[in-house]
């Protein structure tokens, strides 16, 4: 959960902080001296931080100041570019940095509630979750569509479905917040101390090994540290990624050109191995053929010989079917390395052409990772490099 900031005391905090003056921000704003100086005041009790030094010729932003600045930002840019779309009926905003934002997104409470129900699509369950009434959570969309001017949900008989106008407006607002949740994390940082909660979108191809000793590698160092992992296909962690709900995606990579939004960083490289259990037929081979693998079932990923009978990406399913069975898969040994150590399961000695694959980072093009986010990525690099990387059953991916 991120940590909560009152936007209405950022806009304000962004205001002094550009213009150095809270007499100058009050009249900018169209509000008294006193509420300026109140909502500076709350947010750096909020923060913990002091983001002003008080000089007789104006308000001098400290280091932490910057720092928050640079977050809220990037923050407000979200907001505006979010509001310039709906407004224009298209994705691609004109002028997102000029954009006047509306005094109703400046709202937590409602952005919450709007968020919630756009995920979940399910009202009692956005009440459950903040704490309040239906008829609450009702009266705060409604009051958003209206000040808006725009429908946000279609109201069907399965639930509140976004329409157009929502899903750009709630993929706004999430980068938002993502931005301020790692507000705090950016500021712990600067007085020594990395903490905070870093997503990581985690493809097979990373998360068996790889990805475990990075995080025990980061755990170790900074016990402050919280870590989640969202498994899935790579399609929609990257969704994920562009909303800002995970922090980056660790495994198999995408062609360059899949994306242009999105960068990629190649660690290592992963070819696929033939693997069955110890003591199946084909382990008595003395040279083994395709024709000869064509003649047992597979179980693959996804479809691909006309022998197949199982197609799962479950991991445990395909432990289950190799171990009982004769049916014999093609994967990264890396993935069943613990099996095939324990000498349960083995890599037949044949190569597979044409199946490398990269293994690496894939970030979105103009993100800037939390403290927490980049050391784990800094361990994961580490660890990439110790990988000795060879078509066996030591092969790690």
């Amino acid at each position: 959960m991120y940590f909560y900031i009152n936007l209405r005391h950022l806009r304000a905090f962004i205001v002094v902080a550009e213009l150095g003056s809270v007499s100058k921000a009050s009249e900018k704003l169209f509000t008294a001296q006193s509420a300026v100086t109140r909502s500076i005041h709350e947010l750096e009790l909020a923060l913990g931080v002091q983001l002003f030094e008080r000089k007789a010729n104006g308000m001098l932003c400290t280091t932490f100041a910057h720092a928050v600045l640079f977050r809220a930002r990037r923050a407000m840019q979200e907001l505006a570019q979010g509001f310039d779309e709906i407004r224009n009926g298209s994705k691609r905003a004109r002028n997102a940095q000029q954009s006047h934002i509306p005094l109703i997104l400046y709202n937590n409470r409602r952005l919450d509630a709007f968020i919630k129900l756009a995920d979940s699509g399910h009202m009692p369950t956005v009440a459950k979750a903040l704490g309040i009434s239906q008829p609450a959570v009702s009266g705060s969309i409604n009051d958003l569509e209206s000040n808006l001017g725009l429908v946000l949900f279609r109201r069907t008989s399965k639930g509140m479905i976004t329409t157009e106008a929502g899903e750009m407006l709630a993929f706004r607002v999430k980068r938002a917040l993502a931005e301020l949740r790692h507000v705090k994390t950016d500021l712990s940082a600067l007085l020594g101390t990395t903490e905070g909660r870093v997503v990581i979108g985690a493809l097979p191809l990373g998360r068996t090994a790889i990805l475990p000793l990075a995080i025990s590698e980061v755990l170790a160092q900074f016990p402050s540290l919280r870590f989640s992992t969202v498994e899935g296909a790579f399609d929609k962690l990257a969704a994920d990624l562009r909303s800002g709900d995970i922090d980056f995606i660790f495994g198999a990579l995408r062609p360059a050109d899949y994306a242009l939004d999105l960068t990629t960083e190649a660690l290592l490289s992963d070819l696929m191995a033939v693997v069955v259990r110890t003591g199946h037929p084909l382990t008595q081979y003395v040279r083994i053929t395709l024709e000869d693998l064509m003649g047992f079932q597979w179980v693959l990923s996804r479809p691909g010989t006309p022998s197949q009978c199982v197609e799962t990406s479950d991991l445990a399913i395909l432990r289950g079917l190799l171990l009982n069975t004769d049916i014999v898969t093609a994967i990264s040994a890396g993935q069943l390395q613990y099996e095939i150590a324990a000498g349960v399961l083995k890599v037949l000695d044949i190569a597979l052409p044409n199946t490398c694959r990269a293994i690496g980072i894939t970030m979105r093009a103009e993100s800037h990772p939390s403290p927490g986010a980049t050391v784990l990525m800094e361990a994961i690099r580490r660890v990439a490099a110790d990988v000795t990387h060879v078509n066996s059953a030591e092969q790690w991916s």
